[in-house]
């Protein structure tokens, strides 16, 4: 029998790497981690865009705010006299006048939300802007 000195096997069944397999296995893998590291987060919590404070204490040379405050029968007041919403509303537009009037709404832990919100409309309604809430740590 005579040796061949050559290619062993023909041209259409040399051994190759098929890459189709290999992206499969690389997209079931992408999908496993992924799946895994949705598990890791908390899906019960909501989400909310917390502010960033640039600074630790208010400016000096910025005017102070007002603060008005609500209290837990619903009585809204500025500088410790008690308003009505129109009152507030009223007693703000000409400090609101110049566009850089800054309220604080400070109201109770027991007080109610339409409380609060008739406040923050009058104050919106005065031509205030800038409404930030007191709260304690």
């Amino acid at each position: 029998m005579p040796v061949k000195l050559g290619r062993r096997l023909p041209q259409e069944e040399e051994a190759r790497i098929e890459i189709i397999p290999l992206i499969d296995i690389m997209f079931f893998l992408l999908a496993a981690f992924m799946l895994v590291s949705l598990k890791m987060i908390q899906l019960n919590t909501v989400k909310v865009e917390l502010p960033v404070s640039t600074q630790a204490a208010p400016d000096p040379a910025k005017d102070e705010p007002l603060v008005v405050c609500v209290d837990k029968a619903g009585v809204i007041s500025l500088d410790k006299t008690p308003l009505t919403p129109s009152e507030l509303s009223a007693r703000l537009k000409p400090l609101a006048a110049s566009g850089k009037l800054r309220v604080l709404l400070a109201g109770d832990a027991e007080s109610r939300h339409r409380d609060l919100m008739r406040a923050l409309d009058a104050i919106r309604e005065a031509g205030v802007s800038s409404v930030g809430f007191v709260t304690r740590k």
